[in-house]
C-alpha cells in the first residue's frame, strides 16, 4: 500500500532551517504551476467578464499617456528629440514598456487579494497564487507586443542585432517590478490606501524616469536619470527594440541582478508572512 505524503506543522520558526525552508520552497512551486494556471484563467475570464472594450483595456492606459505627450510635442508645447526616431513612435513604446513594469507591480497584491477566501480555507502550495498572478503579467505584454510591432512597422523602425537582448530586458523590467510589488504587498494586501495610492506614485515615478524623454546627461534630469534605478531598464529595452547602440547595457545588468536577488528575498518573506497576513485579512 502506497503511504500518502505526511506534513508536520511546528511552532518554529522556518527560518531556524534555511535549508529545509528553500527545499520546500522550491517543491511547492514546482507543485503549484497546474493550480496557478487555473487561477490564471479564472482571473483572465473575471477581468473582462463585464467589461465593453475587453482586451482594449491593455492598450488604453498606455496609449493616453503617450498620446498626451505626443499632442504637446506635436503643437509645440514641450520639445522632446525622439531620440533618432519619430517622437510618437518614441513615447509609445516607452509609455509600452513602462505599463509592463506597472502590472508587474500591481500583481502581487492584487493576486493574493483575489484569492483571499480560497487562502484562508484551502491548503494548497501559497506559491500557485503568484504564479497566477505572473502567467496574467505574461498575458498582457503579449498582448502589448502585438502592438510594440504594429508601432515599428507604421513607422518603419527596424532592430538590429540587439533586438536577441529584448527578452533579457523584459526580463529585468518584469523583476524589477515584481520586486517593488513584493515588498509593499504585505501592507497593500491589508491597506486599500496602498492600491489606492500605487497609481500616483508610478504616474509620478514615470515623469522621472526617461519613458517619454531620452535620458539626461546634465542638471536635476541628468542627475535623476543616473540614479533612477528604472533608467537604465527601460532605455535598454527601448535600444534592443529600436536597433540603437546600447548605452546603459552595464547599469542595466547591475539593476536586472539586484532584482532577481530582492524577488527571492520577497519570494522568503512572502512564504514567513503569508500565515499572518491570512489572519489578517480574514478569510
Amino acid at each position: 500500500m502506497e503511504h500518502l505524503p505526511v506534513t508536520i506543522y511546528t511552532p518554529a520558526s522556518p527560518v531556524r532551517n534555511p535549508g529545509r525552508l528553500l527545499s520546500e520552497m522550491f517543491r511547492d512551486l514546482g507543485a503549484s504551476r497546474e493550480l496557478a494556471w487555473r487561477l490564471f484563467i479564472r482571473d483572465l475570464s473575471a477581468q473582462y467578464r463585464q467589461t465593453f472594450l475587453g482586451y482594449l483595456w491593455a492598450f488604453l492606459p498606455p496609449l493616453v499617456t503617450s498620446l498626451t505627450f505626443i499632442y504637446l510635442n506635436s503643437q509645440g508645447i514641450i520639445r522632446i528629440d525622439g531620440g533618432g526616431m519619430p517622437y510618437a513612435a518614441f513615447a509609445l513604446i516607452g509609455t509600452l514598456l513602462w505599463q509592463i513594469f506597472v502590472d508587474a507591480i500591481h500583481c502581487p497584491s492584487q493576486a493574493i487579494i483575489a484569492s483571499k477566501s480560497m487562502l484562508a480555507k484551502i491548503n494548497f502550495p501559497r506559491e500557485a497564487v503568484l504564479l497566477g498572478g505572473l502567467y496574467m503579467v505574461l498575458f498582457n505584454l503579449a498582448i502589448r507586443l502585438t502592438l510594440l510591432i504594429a508601432v515599428m512597422l507604421y513607422w518603419e523602425i527596424t532592430p538590429g542585432a540587439g533586438l536577441l537582448l529584448f527578452p533579457v530586458a523584459m526580463g529585468g523590467l518584469l523583476a524589477a517590478g515584481f520586486a517593488v510589488g513584493m515588498a509593499i504587498s504585505p501592507v497593500g494586501v491589508l491597506y486599500g490606501d496602498i492600491n489606492r495610492g500605487l497609481p500616483i506614485v508610478t504616474q509620478f515615478w514615470m515623469l522621472l524616469t526617461p519613458v517619454v524623454y531620452p535620458p539626461k546627461l546634465h542638471g536635476l534630469a541628468g542627475f535623476l536619470s543616473t540614479w533612477n534605478p528604472l533608467s537604465p531598464l527601460i532605455t535598454t529595452a527601448r535600444e534592443t527594440l529600436c536597433g540603437q547602440p546600447l548605452t546603459l547595457l552595464v547599469p542595466f545588468m547591475v539593476v536586472s541582478v539586484g532584482s532577481v536577488v530582492l524577488v527571492f528575498l520577497g519570494w522568503v518573506s512572502f512564504r514567513l508572512a503569508i500565515p499572518l497576513l491570512i489572519e489578517r485579512m480574514g478569510g
